[in-house]
């Protein structure tokens, strides 16, 4: 029997392009949308492999409800790969306490109560592989980014702890960092409904180029993330926690861990500066 994965946000994008490819191998899955018309294809041409499930990762009941089923369906889960996600574009001061909710309980609360759900039963089985799909910004951010960037540097954060407290029991964690993906991303991209023409000029031009990531000719094929996610799993050596997927991914991180060290460097030497002794005060006299 193939292995057993749990996919969340397969209508479209990676997760369809993940779900064809692990079904090629004759894996069994339970793929997730919130509506299952959208998962019809991936059914039709994979019969008695797919299971398709609703899931609202909003709601503690949906994702209870698609867990157990998948669990029944297929006897168990080896992998789960939370990659269901939306994103929100505004600046800090235009999105709204209710926004931000919205965001991070797609972004962080639903992949992390998916997880928790998950664990009892790989732990009990004696393995199991946890992959969440973050992006080269879980590192970093852009401006208008800053609800989006903020789920993925969370969803980072839980996967480290979770990958130190999940590898005694033989359950193995991944975080995917992708690249440029010619995936609906951008067009599904919301807008916070509070504007400040303030910010235009820093954040317009942004919002654009995320528009048309699509139409990019040097964006990625999902096949391509398919493939490297297959081989990511199947591998028979130890794989890092954080794991950048697509050339540009490579080259952007490389920046941005240069950068990172810029920074480290320029705030020692400020606090050895701040810290000399001629700025240091002398101590009182011991009475």
């Amino acid at each position: 029997m193939g292995q057993r994965w749990l996919i969340t946000g397969c209508s479209s994008g990676l997760g369809h392009a993940l779900a064809t490819a692990a079904a090629r191998t004759g894996a069994q899955l339970a793929v997730t949308a919130r509506r299952t018309a959208d998962l019809q294809d991936l059914v039709t041409a994979w019969p008695g492999l797919i299971t398709p499930l609703p899931l609202e990762l909003r709601d503690a009941t949906s994702c209870e409800a698609a867990v157990r089923e998948a669990t029944d369906r297929l006897g168990g889960i080896d992998v789960l790969v939370n990659n269901a996600g939306v994103g929100l574009f505004g600046a800090v001061e235009e999105v709204s306490d209710g926004e931000l909710r919205d965001q991070l309980e797609t972004l962080v609360v639903g992949p992390w109560r998916l997880t928790r759900l998950v664990l009892p039963l790989m732990r009990a089985q004696g393995h199991g592989h946890i992959l969440n799909v973050s992006s080269v910004v879980g590192r970093t951010t852009f401006p208008g980014l800053g609800a989006y960037t903020a789920g993925k540097h969370a969803l980072e954060g839980m996967s480290q702890a979770l990958a130190m407290e999940a590898a005694p029991h033989n359950i193995r964690v991944t975080v995917l960092e992708p690249g440029m993906f010619a995936t609906r991303y951008g067009s599904s991209l919301a807008e916070a409904a509070h504007r400040i023409d303030a910010y235009d000029a820093t954040n317009r031009p942004m919002l654009e180029g995320t528009r048309g990531l699509a139409a990019n000719p040097e964006t990625g094929r999902p096949e391509d993330f398919a493939a490297r996610v297959l081989d990511i799993v199947n591998a028979d050596v130890p794989t890092p926690l954080r794991i950048p997927v697509g050339d540009d991914a490579y080259g952007y991180l490389e920046l941005v861990e240069q950068a990172s060290r810029d920074e480290l460097a320029t705030a020692r030497a400020l606090t050895r500066t701040s810290l000399s002794p001629t700025t240091i005060p002398a101590p009182s006299p011991i009475p």
